[in-house]
């Protein structure tokens, strides 16, 4: 089993003034162990077609991620950030499924 170690974004909302509220990314790091590597290619009407992963990586549970796990924006992985499709609670881990890439 590979191992993991990288970034995770959350999308958080802060606020930037009275009655101003801005989406912002945090980065935190993350060690884990990667679960699946999976890579297909979706055929599109565009010149290229589009790369979807389905690696899914198992990260440690800690206090930050369990109260912000519904916001996981993208795991960068091999510098890339990829679209987290779902994130799954296995005590204690949280066990991460990537798709496409992240364009935000």
């Amino acid at each position: 089993m590979a191992k993991f170690y990288g970034k995770i974004g959350f999308s958080q909302t802060i606020k930037t003034a009275p009655g101003v509220h801005t989406p912002e990314i945090v980065v935190k790091y993350y060690y884990g162990d990667v679960l699946r590597i999976n890579n297909k290619w979706r055929t599109t009407d565009e010149i290229n077609d589009d790369l979807t992963i389905n690696h899914k990586i198992s990260i440690v549970y800690d206090l930050f991620v369990s109260a912000n796990f519904q916001t996981i924006a993208y795991v960068e992985w091999n510098g890339t950030k990829w679209k987290v499709k779902s994130a799954e609670i296995e005590t204690p881990r949280l066990v991460l499924t990537l798709g496409g890439v992240y364009n935000g």
